[in-house]
């Protein structure tokens, strides 16, 4: 298990990004600053430091390497979480480690890999509700619809508490979230942007030198390439982005360099 840290975001990696909902990139990651760490260690992130608040701490989960995201105030006591894959243990650990109260579950698209941990998640934290936007809502109970039953990996999840809509501010462990509706990877994905500090999870629409895949059910390129450009894109170019799989990037770095979506 490697850690790191980054503006604010640490990294738990339990297995090596393998890049199956990502197209092949063509460059490398901005470089991170890693630290090792045993697995069974009593504080996975003693000796890291972290000044901006929320922290986003990612844990890299399942077979696909699923980016899963906790976010909380060391003050408040308070947090949300970004998608939950397959065997999110690690992720409830850390929590209860915390002594954190999850306020939400909020999906960035209902594909398999994003919402399998969802149900333990929630067993493990009742009072915690689930978000997805209104076009995937139908997506968390249906296996054929989240791609889980063609995956021969039938998935189910709760049903959802809220859905989002693109455009609104959304408070989250006491803080302003907006919510960027991103189709093209899937219809109801979303970005959900804290200006204050300049970071987004991205869900699977953009990546570090690369973007999401556009060749699943429900998948549009030009949807995809129209979301990059006109919900991402536009934001400042030191924006930290936090993505589904693999590393973190800037929207400067995938403006001047991204070979699929480059910038104009």
């Amino acid at each position: 298990m490697q850690l790191g840290s980054d503006r604010g975001t640490r990294w738990v990696v339990k297995r090596r990004p393998i890049g199956a909902f990502a197209m092949k990139r063509a460059s490398s990651p901005i470089p991170t600053s890693r630290h090792s760490a045993s697995p069974s260690a009593p504080s996975a992130f003693s000796g890291l430091s972290c000044t901006v608040q929320p922290t986003i701490e990612c844990f890299t989960l399942g077979p696909w390497a699923t980016n899963c995201y906790l976010v909380h105030d060391t003050q408040r006591k308070r947090c949300w979480i970004a998608d939950a894959s397959f065997e999110p243990e690690p992720l409830i650990d850390r929590v209860r480690e915390l002594g954190l109260v999850p306020d939400a579950i909020v999906l960035t698209h209902a594909h398999l890999d994003h919402i399998a941990g969802v149900r333990q998640v929630k067993e493990a934290f009742p009072e915690a509700t689930i978000w997805i936007h209104e076009a995937e809502h139908k997506w968390l109970t249906d296996p054929v619809l989240n791609l889980s039953a063609a995956a021969g990996l039938p998935v189910t999840a709760p049903e959802c508490d809220r859905v989002l809509f693109s455009g609104e501010t959304v408070e989250l462990g006491g803080e302003n979230w907006e919510v960027r509706h991103t189709p093209g990877h899937s219809p109801g994905g979303i970005a959900l942007v804290h200006k204050k500090t300049r970071r987004a999870i991205v869900g699977d629409t953009l990546f570090a030198a690369s973007v999401g895949r556009t060749d699943f059910p429900g998948c549009d390129p030009s949807r995809l390439e129209k979301s990059i450009r006109k919900q991402l894109y536009t934001l400042p170019d030191d924006t930290l982005i936090l993505p589904g799989h693999g590393p973190s990037t800037t929207i400067g770095r995938e403006k001047a360099s991204n070979p699929f979506v480059p910038g104009r």
